[in-house]
């Protein structure tokens, strides 16, 4: 896998990085592509981060191409999140003379990168990057779940991709790889009901800001379900993430995005998660970028904390329960399974077609929690439930 070209190493005297001789640095763990050094062998790692400095596509908000290097100048600081991390960071992928040149390098490193089962990072850049990101399973000809931590659903109706069409442009795609797509965070005033309503029309899942934020709880399954994250980091409020052309006073605070990368992180089925739109030349004392790192570091102590449960692998780990569906006519039962090493829950949906249950496979356990076994069994009845059952039977 010979990926280098791709990219430009990452300058020690640009980051102001040095090593801590009182206290292990994350810094100290992490095999980096420096300048003058040679591209880190990738030999037994599974976590890998990049930036992709193009701000193309962000409409007022281009500089958030110079957003990788000063999140790295936090990160690398800060104190391994365990004793052991085995990691590589592989510089950043060189801007293409065009928007589309950068998309096509950033699909081609991704896709080798979890081809070979890595989980990959991403600094960026632009949110339009998102649908590179998503290319990148389209190449893999894997079928996936998307979520974005997003205020807006950046579904605009245009031929130019940008950072407020590229979900258009995903679903557009033939053959669709996109099985499900997940907005946490939206906020109405910025859309319109119209909007809201064109997202249901699509069977789309749209939590809204306050909806998550009196329950970040909430967030965990949603974030477990997905294989695809991306981050505006406009949906962060002004006050914690000023970096950014398009700020709202409104938003989740910092440590709930916090929570929310390490929701990510500890999530056997997601591979790749990508922060974006940050615009250094808007940042206070460098506050977003920090912001960021921390998000980063909760990220990589959540992947060091993955269970590897998710129940395909081995269904005696589990507890099952069935509940029968009155309305489904005789013998329809839900099936939920609970997790004996972490105590997670997951819910069974029934494929009466073969060869959608082939190509549907790994979506057919869906992520839930206790209240939604809870509800399930007071009522008969689970919103979730039936909503997936439609989408893989209609």
């Amino acid at each position: 896998m010979d990926i280098s070209t791709y990219f430009e190493p990452v300058s020690k005297e640009k980051i102001g990085y040095k090593r801590n001789e009182f206290m292990p640095l994350l810094g100290d763990n992490i095999r980096t592509y420096w300048e003058g050094g040679e591209f880190p062998d990738m030999k037994n790692i599974r976590l890998a981060l990049l930036g992709v400095c193009d701000g193309r596509g962000s409409k007022g908000n281009e500089n958030c191409a110079k957003a990788p290097d000063e999140v790295r100048k936090k990160l690398y600081n800060l104190a391994l999140p365990m004793d052991e991390v085995a990691m590589v960071d592989l510089g950043n992928i060189m801007p293409g003379r065009t928007m589309e040149d950068t998309h096509f390098a950033m699909t081609e490193v991704l896709y080798k990168l979890m081809d070979h089962n890595m989980t990959v990072l991403i600094l960026g850049g632009s949110q339009a990057l998102s649908f590179a990101q998503y290319k990148s399973y389209e190449v893999l000809g894997r079928v996936m779940n998307m979520l974005s931590i997003d205020s807006k659903f950046d579904i605009f109706d245009t031929n130019e991709l940008t950072s407020e069409s590229f979900l258009s442009h995903v679903i557009r795609q033939d053959p669709n790889y996109l099985f499900n797509y997940t907005n946490m965070g939206y906020q109405t005033y910025f859309m319109g009901q119209k909007m809201v309503e064109l997202m249901d029309e699509l069977h789309f899942d749209a939590y809204r800001l306050g909806d998550i934020q009196d329950d970040t709880k909430r967030a965990e399954p949603l974030l477990r379900n997905a294989d695809m994250v991306t981050v505006d980091l406009g949906a962060v409020r002004q006050s914690d993430a000023p970096a950014n052309a398009n700020p709202s006073p409104h938003g989740f605070y910092g440590e709930q995005l916090c929570r929310f990368a390490r929701f990510a992180g500890m999530s056997d089925k997601l591979s790749s998660f990508g922060f974006y739109e940050l615009n250094p030349d808007y940042d206070q004392n460098g506050q977003t970028a920090h912001m960021v790192a921390h998000a980063c570091w909760y990220f990589i102590e959540g992947f060091y904390l993955r269970m590897h449960d998710f129940p395909y692998r081995d269904k005696q780990n589990y507890r099952r329960f069935l509940i029968t569906i009155p309305d489904k006519g005789e013998g329809t039962e839900m099936v939920f399974y609970k997790s004996k090493k972490s105590d997670r829950w997951w819910m069974e949906i029934p494929c009466e077609h073969d060869e959608k249950r082939q190509r549907y496979n790994r979506h057919l356990l869906v992520p839930c929690n206790y209240e939604d076994y809870v509800k399930a069994l007071e009522e008969g009845y689970s919103e979730v439930w039936h909503r997936y059952f439609e989408r893989v039977n209609g």
